[in-house]
């Protein structure tokens, strides 16, 4: 997520860190490496002249505490900056006091609406909510069966019929959203240019009837900053309430990101991290200011986990990893568990410091899917005892997995030697349970 701002970012931090002290000269050096990074990730050139003068106003008059370097200052102000940039805390969907809540969904074409309706709707179902989509979109010839495949795929209902009039359907999604006894109603509207004027008196009409609880702009952050100019465009006419950014998890520069917060003073609710349905987050500005910076997001990284692993099975391991009773199957259910939390690359750059080291490595996502299918074409017996799998049972093991015998090798090889990496753990824990001094034995 934004790996390229992050990187250059961090080069020019690293210019200042190691100075002894903050001067003029050497804070102007390194704000000027920023403002390069910016200006290239596609950040609003006015943005960039405020964020690059506040940092240089707090910088030059900053004192330096005893206890941090002049490097480890300018980063922190720095990121209080980006904070501040987009948004400073966490800005929720407001919920109607009497349902159903409506949010509607605008913006251009290709930006991803119909996709963020189905996260959105998975995001609220999981709050405790019970949504309802509906296909406003009666341009696009097949918007209104990929929201009927999300719902269906999901398990949430779609009101959906083969009227033109996008205003006529939402009216009357209210009153089926209410018979089948769902509170949160999710307008999928058609994406629009917004020079399109006939289209946009549209969107206008539909808040008029319909007056929503909250008017989502969905931006797609590859665009850059076409995706800010078109916010700017959207919310004179419609004055929406918050914003989704899509897609950053791909190539994006990052501009949109740090600009559209700032250029339209309305906040980032939500960003799309993948194609998945789950692939959505909450935008909290202080995260995304230390992901930027390259500190990692323990919290998130916190939550996916709590969000993904299961309590009784997490108990169920450690009575077993005490018993030294780990087998392929519980190493199978982990893998499982761990698929949940997000793509590898993600959780690895949440971590703080291993952003850095494995920003350049291609985390091999198939590996897994491998080990997965060799370990679902063994028999309940072999998973649970591998010392029992000879030679005639790897070849049988590879075929059915499609896989190499020297595959099914290195997994019963790896599982091994973390079988024996969990042995030496137990031993060391115990000798320091029964020698707390830390001494020797004799």
């Amino acid at each position: 997520m934004l790996e390229d701002l992050t990187a250059k970012l961090e080069t020019a931090l690293k210019k200042i860190r190691g100075q002894g002290k903050l001067t003029e000269k050497n804070i102007a050096d390194s704000l000027k490496e920023i403002r390069r990074a910016l200006l290239e990730a596609d950040v609003n050139y006015r943005v960039v002249k405020q964020f690059i003068e506040a940092v240089r106003r707090k910088a030059v008059g900053a004192e330096v505490l005893g206890s941090v370097t002049p490097g480890q200052q300018i980063v922190k102000i720095v990121h209080d900056e980006l904070v501040r940039l987009m948004g400073e805390s966490h800005a929720g969907i407001k919920l109607a006091g009497i349902p159903p809540t409506i949010i509607m969904l605008a913006g251009l074409q290709g930006s991803g609406k119909t996709t963020v309706a189905g996260k959105l709707a998975r995001y609220l179902r999981k709050k405790g909510r019970r949504p309802m989509l509906v296909a406003a979109d009666v341009y696009r010839p097949a918007a209104k069966e990929q929201l009927k495949i999300i719902g269906r795929n999901l398990g949430i209902p779609v009101y959906a019929t083969d009227s033109p009039d996008a205003v006529g359907i939402c009216k009357e999604s209210i009153m089926a959203c209410r018979k089948q006894g769902c509170d949160v109603l999710i307008l999928d509207t058609a994406g629009r240019l917004h020079v399109d004027e006939e289209m946009m008196r549209e969107l206008e009409q539909i808040k008029k009837e319909i007056k929503p609880h909250e008017i989502l702009f969905v931006a797609d952050s590859m665009t850059g900053q076409d995706a800010v100019n078109a916010a700017r465009q959207f919310l004179d006419r419609l004055d929406f309430s918050g914003v989704v950014l899509t897609k950053l998890d791909g190539d994006a520069r990052g501009g949109a990101a740090l600009s559209i917060r700032s250029v339209t003073g309305r906040p980032i609710k939500f960003i799309g991290t993948g194609e998945k349905l789950d692939a959505i987050e909450d935008f909290h500005p202080d995260r995304m200011a230390s992901r930027i910076l390259g500190m990692g997001d323990v919290v998130t990284l916190v939550e996916r986990a709590q969000e993904a692993l299961d309590l009784e099975k997490a108990k169920k391991l450690e009575h077993k990893l005490r018993r030294d009773e780990f087998t392929l199957e519980d190493f199978y259910d982990q893998l499982q568990q761990i698929k949940k939390m997000g793509p590898l690359d993600q959780l690895l750059g949440m971590i703080p410091g291993l952003g850095k080291q494995f920003r350049q490595v291609q985390v091999d996502e198939k590996a897994l899917v491998r080990i997965e299918a060799i370990i679902n074409s063994m028999t309940p017996e072999e998973r649970r005892n591998p010392r029992m799998i000879n030679g005639s049972r790897r070849r049988r093991i590879a075929r059915g997995s499609g896989t190499r015998v020297q595959d099914v090798n290195q997994l019963l090889k790896q599982f091994e030697e973390m079988r024996k990496m969990i042995r030496r753990m137990k031993k060391m824990k115990f000798k320091g349970a029964m020698n707390p001094g830390g001494f020797p034995f004799s």
